[in-house]
């Protein structure tokens, strides 16, 4: 490797750039297209949106999504000077550097390293507050058609989020299933 690479390597810092929501992938490509015609790519890094994979359990199946953590901005790894700064600018949809007094600010090094981090972080299970229920408990429930009736806990599908209640129609038990959010402890 050139010194002259090895110099723009260790002179590159991340920057925050505002960018039109909902664009941010087709933005970020044409960035890097820009970028090749223009033979600018030893003063570029990486380009990056910052998502995190979430696993949710809708109707018992689990999913992956990928959410946005900061939606209208990319995160991009340069040299900053005029060429690049101009480069960036002028690519439809790109509003302009966060920083102070018109100057772009670079985020600090620990910063930087924590949201590329999170970006390559393994797939983690919402954060919920779910009730635990047990087999027996007693339970109101508090949507659905059956808003309003009591029951006790037949069975728990913790996977699905989901709860059998039986409760009394017509004189009988009957088992109705639901999910967590639509029952609570009574």
């Amino acid at each position: 490797m050139s010194e002259l690479n090895q110099g723009l390597e260790e002179s590159m810092k991340w920057y925050v750039v505002k960018v039109q929501s909902n664009r941010e992938k087709s933005i970020r490509e044409a960035i890097l297209r820009r970028i090749k015609r223009d033979e600018l790519g030893v003063y570029f890094g990486e380009i990056v949106i910052a998502v995190e994979r979430v696993v949710d359990n809708k109707l018992g199946k689990r999913r992956v999504t990928e959410q946005k953590l900061f939606p209208g901005y990319l995160l991009i790894e340069m040299v900053l000077n005029d060429e690049t700064w101009f480069l960036v600018r002028n690519v439809s949809g790109v509003g302009d550097f966060t920083g102070t007094s018109g100057r772009p600010s670079a985020l600090n090094d620990a910063e930087a390293a924590k949201i590329v981090q999170r970006q390559q972080s393994v797939v983690t299970e919402p954060v919920r507050n779910l009730p635990v229920f047990g087999l027996g408990d007693s339970v109101k429930i508090c949507d659905g058609g059956f808003d309003g009736f009591t029951g006790v806990v037949g069975g728990v599908d913790d996977t699905a989020g989901r709860v059998s209640v039986l409760i009394e129609i017509f004189g009988r038990p009957t088992p109705v299933d639901l999910e967590f959010w639509q029952v609570e402890l009574a």
